[in-house]
């Protein structure tokens, strides 16, 4: 059974716990932040996950503020239900998101789960979606439990398998016509970590929650 309490350390070094279902942690890098969503990061959101480069390869986002707001909403509810969380990715010295980390669970138990992640194309190379995967790695196996952790991206998107293989995620295979964007059907790889990978790695990470 996925444990559910969040573990979050103060800078005193006094550990607290709550569970994650009812509000998501703090997750603090060196220059990011990842935090529960909030109706606020509706407009940056239009702005920077609506453009044709980030948009070519993931599923269609909200097209308004009102439909980033609906969507905000729905994460919530998702959250507090336990099948889902998605955290706003932050850089130091903003106060709205850039992007955004989802986490869902694919079976009941979430013991197996799939991630996926957008971050605004101005932001690209900047090193934060490394920074933000091993703090939602983290998360995942250390705070929810699970055990398995899936992505998918688009073959064509060498961008994207490419930060995949960088953060240690290992290419399982094709999914042949897995995902339909445009008018048309797109191969897809399929990329796991495993709990047991993670534990190997966490040491050279350092990474905590926070």
């Amino acid at each position: 059974m996925p444990t559910q309490l969040a573990v979050r350390t103060v800078t005193s070094g006094t550990t607290v716990t709550s569970d994650w279902r009812d509000g998501l942690p703090v997750l603090r890098g060196k220059g990011i932040t990842l935090r529960e969503l909030r109706t606020s990061d509706a407009a940056s959101l239009l702005a920077l996950l609506t453009t044709e480069e980030v948009t070519r390869f993931i599923s269609p986002p909200p097209t308004t503020i009102e439909g980033f707001e609906r969507f905000i909403q729905w994460a919530q509810r998702e959250r507090e239900a336990g099948r889902y969380a998605c955290f706003a990715v932050v850089p130091e010295g903003y106060d709205t998101a850039v992007g955004l980390f989802q986490v869902r669970q694919l079976d009941p138990m979430f013991d197996t789960a799939e991630w996926g992640f957008a971050i605004g194309s101005e932001f690209w190379g900047s090193g934060l979606f490394v920074k933000g995967a091993e703090l939602v790695i983290e998360f995942s196996f250390d705070v929810v439990g699970i055990h398995r952790l899936e992505a998918r991206a688009a073959v064509q998107n060498g961008r994207g398998n490419g930060a995949l293989r960088k953060i240690g995620a290992v290419q399982e295979g094709i999914l042949r016509k897995s995902f339909l964007r445009g008018g048309k059907y797109l191969d897809q790889s399929l990329w796991a970590i495993l709990d047991v990978d993670w534990s190997r790695s966490k040491a050279v990470w350092g990474v905590k929650v926070s």
